[in-house]
């Protein structure tokens, strides 16, 4: 879906479910639907602060809070680090994080649901809800952290492979 067609549904469901829609409102869904990753409040309050300066973080607490009424957000929450936010994939989908960056790719997986069902079926859980994130370094990470690595060198190993110690004289 497209973010045109995104922010249409998420504004109508919830002017079908009795919320006003303020602009500040409007403009904190359109920061969400049209942020290129996984937002957090405070970096959604950042986007709508030139345009409504008056608005407060409680605001984009609460517009947030509908959404996640209605099932229109998904949180993803990291304990004291805080939660991110995806309104353009509310469903439950794997997310790949870094973990030096914090950077966050959405992968769509095949079959997943099916998965979830079958363990549940196999457990005797009743799920309620999912999450799967796999951590580890995104590309540009990773390339920096093997630029900034020495190259190994021939002979500077400082413990002798096993086998090669001399013998005591």
């Amino acid at each position: 879906m497209d973010t045109r067609t995104r922010l249409a549904t998420l504004l109508e469901r919830l002017r079908d479910n009795g919320h006003r829609l303020t602009p500040q409102r409007v403009a904190i869904i359109r920061a969400l639907v049209e942020h290129d990753g996984h937002p957090t409040v405070e970096q959604l309050h950042q986007v709508i602060l030139p345009d409504f300066p008056t608005t407060s973080l409680a605001t984009v607490y609460k517009t947030i809070a509908l959404l996640k009424e209605d099932g229109e957000v998904l949180e993803l929450g990291f304990g004291e680090l805080g939660s991110r936010y995806d309104g353009r994939h509310p469903e439950p989908h794997p997310h790949l994080i870094c973990t030096r960056c914090g950077a966050i790719a959405d992968y769509a997986l095949q079959g997943l649901d099916e998965l979830v069902a079958r363990m549940a079926a196999e457990t005797g859980f009743a799920v309620d809800t999912h999450r799967f994130d796999m951590f580890g370094l995104c590309p540009s990470c990773r390339d920096a952290a093997q630029k900034a690595q020495p190259a190994p060198q021939a002979n500077t190993c400082p413990t002798p492979a096993r086998g090669t110690e001399p013998h005591p004289g």
